[in-house]
C-alpha cells in the first residue's frame, strides 16, 4: 500500500536501519531517510534508504540542526524518527521534546536513566519478579582478592560488562569487546581496570555465566503505544549469534516462536506498563538448561538490530508504529507464528547452530517457505546490480567470519 504522507527517518545505517526501512517499504511503499557518521554495508546502494553522511551526527547540536532542516523541507509529512544504536536512541530520547515535528516512539527522558543502565535495570527487575543472573556491581577498579568466587558469590568463569553501553563505546581502546569473559579473579580485575583506565565513568557488572550456547538465548521484542500500553510482543529463539569482538551477541539467525509459551513475558509486560514505557523495547534472555529457568540479561530502549524477525512473523513493526501508536486501543498481540529469520546465509546458520533439533526445525520452516533473509529483498535487488553485488559479498564474508571467530569446541 503506497502512502506518500509519511517519511521514516533513522539515525544510523546498520542492519537495524535496513530491517526497519524494509518494514516501512513493505507496508507503505515509502523510502526511508537515514543519517550517520559513515556508510555501512547493510544500506549501501539501497533504493529504499536514502543515506546521508554527517560526520558529527553524534553531536547533539548537529543532530538537532540536521533533523530540523529535514523537517523544514518536508512540512506536510508525518515524520517518524528512530535511533538504530544505543547512542542514537539515547540522543533522541534526551532531545525529542525539542523536535516536535517528529513522532519519536521512545520512552520518556525521565525513565531513561532508571532502566537503560544494567545495574539500575536489575533493581527494577527485582520489583516485578523478573529473574536475572547473579550479579555484583562495581563502581571502581577492584583488587583480585576482592573478586574471588567466594567474595562474588558465584564461580568462575564469569561475565564482565559495562553497565552503560552508551558511555562505554565513547571511550575506545585496543582490544575493546562488547562483553568479556574472565576465568580468574586476576583476569576480572585486569579487565575492569582497563575499562576504567579508558575513561569509562559508570558502573561495571560482574555476573555469573549462565551455561549453554547461543541456542539457549531468546530475544523478546515489545511495542508500547503513547499511553504506555503494550500492544505487541514477539519472542524469538536464537539459533546462532555473531562472535566478532564488536558484534558479540548480535543475532545471526532466529526462529520466532509462540510468545505465550514463556511465562516470563507476562512479568515483562507488567513491568513495562507499570513504568509507563513507550515505544519499542528489546530483551536478551537466556535459558539455564533447567526447566523453566530463564534469566533476563538486559533491556534495549529501541527496536533490536534483528527486528526483521518480528516483521517476518507477521507483526510488521512499521505498521505497529503507524497504526497503534496513537489509536487509543487496548489489544495486545502475542505472536505465535514460527518463521526462520537470518541475516547470514542459511548454510552458516545450520552449520554453527549447536542444537541440531532446532536446525532441523528451521530447515523444515525453510522448506515450507516460512523463511526471511533481511538483505534478500527483491524490490531492492531487482535491476540494481550494485546493491546485488554488495549483498552477495556481505553474505559470502559471513563464512569466513564464522570460521575465524566462532569458538572452537
Amino acid at each position: 500500500m503506497k502512502n506518500t504522507d509519511l517519511i521514516p527517518v533513522f539515525l544510523g545505517a546498520d542492519l537495524n536501519c535496513y530491517n526497519f526501512a524494509r518494514a516501512f517499504h513493505e507496508a507503505y511503499g515509502v523510502v526511508s531517510y537515514a543519517f550517520g557518521r559513515y556508510a555501512m554495508a547493510p544500506t549501501k546502494y539501497s533504493r529504499i534508504v536514502k543515506f546521508t553522511i554527517v560526520p558529527d551526527i553524534d553531536n547533539e547540536t548537529t543532530m538537532l540542526r540536521v533533523l530540523r532542516d529535514f523537517a523544514a523541507k518536508h512540512p506536510d509529512k508525518r515524520l517518524y524518527l528512530f535511533g538504530c544504536t544505543d547512542d542514537y536512541a539515547a540522543m533522541i530520547i534526551r532531545r525529542k521534546a525539542e523536535l516536535p515535528e517528529y513522532i519519536a516512539p521512545g520512552p520518556a527522558a525521565g525513565l531513561y536513566g532508571s532502566i537503560q543502565k544494567k545495574a539500575e535495570f536489575y533493581e527494577v527487575c527485582d520489583k516485578f519478579g523478573i529473574p536475572y543472573p547473579a550479579t555484583r556491581v562495581l563502581t571502581a577498579p577492584a583488587a583480585a582478592d576482592a573478586l574471588t568466587a567466594a567474595a562474588l558469590g558465584f564461580e568462575y568463569p564469569i561475565i564482565v560488562k559495562p553497565s552503560s553501553s552508551v558511555d562505554y563505546w565513547k571511550f575506545p581502546f585496543d582490544g575493546m569487546k562488547k562483553v568479556y569473559t574472565a576465568h580468574s579473579p586476576e583476569e576480572a580485575a585486569a579487565i575492569v581496570r582497563e575499562i576504567y583506565d579508558s575513561g569509562y565513568p559508570d558502573k561495571m557488572i560482574l555476573q555469573e555465566m549462565i551455561p549453554g550456547g547461543d541456542d539457549h538465548m531468546r530475544v523478546l521484542t515489545a511495542f508500547s503505544d503513547q499511553n504506555g500500553k503494550v500492544r505487541a510482543m514477539c519472542l524469538g529463539h536464537t539459533m546462532v549469534e555473531e562472535h566478532t569482538p564488536h558484534g558479540l551477541g548480535n543475532h545471526a539467525a532466529i526462529v520466532s516462536e509462540d510468545t505465550t509459551a514463556l511465562p516470563l513475558v507476562e512479568n515483562i509486560r507488567r513491568m513495562l506498563e507499570a513504568c509507563h514505557y513507550t515505544g519499542f523495547s528489546n530483551f536478551d534472555i537466556k535459558w539455564s538448561g533447567k526447566p523453566g529457568d530463564f534469566r533476563v540479561f538486559e533491556i534495549n530502549l529501541r527496536q533490536g538490530r534483528s527486528n526483521y524477525y518480528v516483521t517476518a512473523a507477521g507483526l510488521n513493526i512499521a505498521k505497529l508504529v503507524v497504526e497503534k501508536w496513537s489509536d487509543g486501543g487496548n489489544d495486545c498481540v502475542l505472536n505465535r507464528k514460527e518463521v526462520f529469520w537470518h541475516h547470514v546465509p542459511a548454510k552458516v546458520a545450520f552449520t554453527y547452530t549447536e542444537d541440531k533439533k532446532l536446525v532441523a526445525h528451521a530447515q523444515g520452516l525453510k522448506a515450507q517457505g516460512k523463511e526471511a533473509c533481511s538483505l534478500l529483498y527483491g524490490p531492492d535487488l531487482r535491476l540494481n546490480p550494485l546493491r546485488t553485488a554488495c549483498v552477495l559479498e556481505q553474505l559470502r564474508r559471513q563464512f569466513k567470519k564464522f570460521k575465524i571467530y566462532y569458538p572452537k569446541g
